[in-house]
């Protein structure tokens, strides 16, 4: 049985917004997102602008934000699925405030060290771990099932509205404000969102009490994703977009400052940019659900991904305008790819596994995060930067593949794909 928000209207035809609930945790989650996007440019240019970092050093520190869903990320979804979610969500997030600003306090005072940014980048990211599993749990029970599509695809929106917003002023405020002062501005962000997030009244179902060990549970999430028809090819697919669009993120900052000598806004218009791809992503992604299928979608969107990442190494200076117009191209397929993907493994996981589904594909797709940081980084001080943006565009170019073997392919089944089951 779904348990909705009892601030929420009953009328399954009302959208997620109807929802006092869902209204006060877009707010929170307004917050966060433009927080993070802001601050997103900032630690990466810290280290080199302030801390002398090489590029093999960048591709560590961005590792290291993920890193946190290699090392205790199937984990983190058996305990997410232990309490109610939201006050989950509100700890880390508060956490993961104090941390950050914790990183403008020792600039201040004159002891910040690279090590120190490391130490953050791991802590913060097991922060954003938990919030992001428990978020995945939460929203069923604050808008019903029925609305996850619409709900997923304002989230989505928002997340690129606050990457376009973000990252462009983020830019900026890092060139004449310092990027301390941006981290101090993305840390308060991340408390005020907390305490938002806080203040929303939703009845959550009873968490799952069980007595068996915590490798049995992380081994039924696991068994539930990998035996699962729809899932399986998801997270394959996923796992090969992320292994190969990491480099680009975390690279991408070094080629335009150091390598181009431009200035640090440019790298932020850069992925500004990026963001109305991600936009146009959710806003059509609906549509493109209804009318193609919510498989033929996942297909036509993790090609476009691929093929639009192809541009970001050959990206210059007198093109720069162009590479950063095919990029969006790309970012258009992600934004698709998050809105979909995201609400067809709400759809077909019931409650109790929502947790360990989310951990185990978090852990897989977040891991190759960090796999991709790691090896953009080697392969960057072994020959350079541009070498490691163009394997990672090739290695995005293949995550179709999986959904193109797998039955997603075809026509949507009658009744959509809530109804299919682990085999």
């Amino acid at each position: 049985m779904t348990t909705t928000s009892s601030e929420s209207t009953p009328e399954s035809a009302c959208g997620p917004f109807a929802s006092a609930g869902f209204r006060r945790f877009f707010a929170a989650r307004t917050m966060a997102d433009t927080g993070t996007e802001v601050g997103a440019l900032a630690m990466p240019l810290l280290a080199v602008l302030t801390l002398d970092a090489t590029p093999g050093q960048v591709g560590l520190l961005g590792a290291l934000t993920t890193a946190a869903y290699l090392i205790i990320g199937l984990p983190a979804g058996v305990w997410t699925d232990r309490f109610r979610r939201r006050p989950v969500i509100v700890v880390s997030q508060f956490l993961h405030g104090l941390i950050l600003l914790s990183i403008p306090l020792a600039w201040a005072l004159g002891a910040l060290t690279l090590t120190q940014l490391y130490v953050c980048a791991l802590l913060g990211g097991a922060a954003a771990l938990f919030s992001r599993i428990a978020q995945q749990g939460f929203l069923p029970a604050l808008v019903g099932r029925d609305r996850l599509l619409p709900a997923n695809a304002a989230l989505t929106g928002l997340q690129s509205t606050s990457i376009l917003v973000g990252r462009g002023s983020g830019g900026y405020l890092v060139q004449f404000l310092g990027a301390p002062a941006v981290l101090l501005l993305n840390g308060l962000a991340q408390c005020a969102s907390s305490l938002v997030t806080a203040a929303v009244r939703v009845q959550e179902p009873e968490p799952e009490r069980s007595e068996r060990r915590l490798l049995a549970q992380i081994r039924e999430g696991a068994r539930y994703v990998f035996g699962h028809e729809i899932l399986r090819p998801v997270a394959a697919s996923t796992l090969i977009v992320n292994l190969g669009l990491s480099p680009l993120i975390v690279l991408a900052p070094v080629l335009i400052v150091t390598d181009l000598g431009l200035s640090e806004g440019r790298a932020g218009l850069f992925f500004m940019v990026g963001a109305v791809g991600v936009l146009l992503g959710s806003m059509v992604s609906t549509r493109l659900a209804v009318h193609l299928g919510t498989g033929r979608t996942l297909v036509l969107s993790s090609l476009v991904t691929g093929v639009g990442a192809l541009a970001v190494p050959f990206l210059t200076t007198a093109n720069f305008w162009a590479v950063s117009v095919v990029w969006a191209l790309s970012q258009l397929g992600i934004g698709t790819l998050n809105v979909v993907q995201v609400t067809l493994r709400q759809q077909v996981t019931p409650d109790r596994m929502i947790g360990r589904m989310t951990a185990t594909l978090r852990f897989l797709m977040t891991g190759a995060l960090t796999i991709g940081a790691l090896y953009a980084g080697a392969v960057a001080e072994l020959w350079d930067v541009r070498a490691a943006l163009a394997v990672g565009a090739a290695v995005s170019l293949l995550g179709w593949i999986p959904l193109a073997l797998s039955r997603l392919r075809g026509p949507d089944p009658q009744g959509g794909y809530g109804s299919t089951r682990p085999g």
